[in-house]
C-alpha cells in the first residue's frame, strides 16, 4: 500500500506540542503516512509572504490532504488566504457532548455544523463613510452554496440523519433567499433525506431548548461562525472541537481537504506541556474518516473519549495530566481499540 501523503502546516504557540502529540498517535496506526511539513509560523509567513502561501497551496493541491496547526493572526488571517488560494468553500465542524467534561448545559449535544466558508460580510471588511457611518457589502455566491448543500445532504444521507438549513431569508430576501433556493434545488437530488428550514435566531433558541431535534445544520458564513462557538460553549469547551475545510472539483466532489483544531495558539501556556491535544487528535480522526478508514477514526475517538470519561485528561477539562501524559494514555487505549488483523 502506498504512503498517504499529507501536507502539514506547522504553526505558532502550542503548535509544536500538538505536532508531537499527533505524531505519537500516528506511529501506532496500521497505515504508512508521509508528511510534507511547511513552516507556517508567523515569523516565516512574514519573512516569505506570498512565496510561502504559494508553496503551501502547491503542496496541498498535490497531496489533496492537509493538517494545520494553530497560527497567529497579526494583520491578515492565514486561514483567509488559504481559503482563497485553495478555493475552500465548506467547513464541517462536529460538536459533541463528551462525558467527563463539566458543562453548564445538561442536555447532550451532537451536531454536524456545515458552514459555507466564504461570503457574507466577512469577504468585505467595509469602509467608513464620513464621520459617523460605515458600510460593508454582504456577498452570497451560488457555487459555494451548492457545494455546501450537497455536502450536507450527503452527510445526512450517509449517517441516516436529518438536515436543517438556517438563515434569515424572511429579512435578507436577496442573499439568504438565494441560499435557501439553492438548498431546495439540491434537495431534489436527496429527497430521501428529511429537510426542514429554521430562521437563524429561532434556531439558536431551539437548539438550547431541544438539542436532539437537530443533527446536520447548514448555514451561511457568519451564522456558522456564531453557531459553532455557541455549540462549543454548550458542550463545555471550544478547545475540544476540530474542523474539516473542503474545496470541490467541477463535478462537486471534494478536491482538497484540510483538518485542524478549532482552538487558538494559547501563547500563555505554549512550551509548558499543558495544552490539550484533544482537538488535533479529533482532526486526525476526521482525516481518517475522509480517506475511507472510518474504523481507525472510530478507534481513535473511542480512545480519546474513554480517557476523558475516566478523568485521564488535561487540567483545562478537569484532569491532572500534561499534554504528553494525556497523549500517552490515548496511545495505550488506541492500541487496545484498533481492529485486530485477521
Amino acid at each position: 500500500m502506498s504512503a498517504i501523503r499529507i501536507t502539514e502546516l506547522l504553526g505558532d504557540g502550542i503548535g509544536p506540542e500538538l505536532h508531537r502529540s499527533l505524531h505519537q498517535v500516528v506511529e501506532v496506526l496500521p497505515l504508512e503516512f508521509e508528511f510534507e511539513p511547511i513552516d507556517f509560523s508567523l515569523e516565516n509567513r512574514e519573512r516569505r509572504d506570498r512565496d510561502l502561501f504559494e508553496e503551501a497551496y502547491e503542496s496541498m493541491n498535490r497531496n489533496k490532504l492537509a493538517i494545520k496547526y494553530p497560527t497567529v493572526t497579526r494583520t491578515i488571517s492565514p486561514n483567509a488566504i488559504l481559503r482563497r488560494l485553495c478555493n475552500f468553500s465548506v467547513i464541517l465542524r462536529p460538536v459533541i457532548s463528551i462525558p467527563g467534561i463539566a458543562s453548564n448545559f445538561k442536555e447532550d449535544v451532537f451536531l454536524y455544523i456545515v458552514r459555507i466558508a466564504t461570503g457574507g460580510t466577512y469577504d468585505d471588511p467595509g469602509r467608513r463613510i464620513g464621520r459617523d457611518s460605515a458600510i460593508s457589502i454582504r456577498i452570497v455566491e451560488g457555487d459555494p452554496c451548492r457545494h455546501a448543500a450537497k455536502f450536507a445532504f450527503r452527510l445526512a444521507r450517509d449517517k441516516g440523519l436529518t438536515m436543517t438549513s438556517s438563515s434569515k431569508h424572511t429579512i435578507q430576501k436577496a442573499t439568504d433567499g438565494l441560499f435557501e433556493s439553492i438548498v431546495d434545488m439540491v434537495h431534489e437530488e436527496f429527497q430521501d433525506v428529511p429537510h426542514k428550514r429554521e430562521l437563524f435566531d429561532a434556531l439558536l433558541a431551539k437548539i438550547i431548548l431541544h438539542p436532539h431535534d437537530f443533527q446536520v445544520i447548514l448555514v451561511l458564513n457568519e451564522y456558522g461562525d456564531f453557531l459553532s462557538d455557541m455549540a462549543g460553549g454548550l458542550v463545555g469547551s471550544i478547545g475540544t472541537t476540530a474542523s474539516g475545510t473542503f474545496s470541490f472539483s467541477e463535478d462537486d466532489e471534494v478536491d482538497i481537504a484540510m483538518f485542524d483544531p478549532a482552538g487558538g495558539t494559547a501563547p500563555d501556556i505554549a512550551g509548558q506541556d499543558k495544552c490539550n491535544p484533544t482537538a488535533i487528535l479529533f482532526a486526525l480522526g476526521m482525516l481518517l474518516d475522509h480517506i475511507g478508514h472510518y474504523e481507525l477514526g472510530h478507534a481513535l475517538r473511542l480512545a480519546i473519549l474513554g480517557a476523558i470519561r475516566d478523568g485521564q485528561c488535561t487540567a483545562d477539562i478537569g484532569g491532572t495530566l500534561s499534554c504528553s501524559g494525556f497523549t500517552q494514555v490515548v496511545v495505550e487505549r488506541l492500541q487496545r481499540e484498533l481492529p485486530q488483523a485477521g
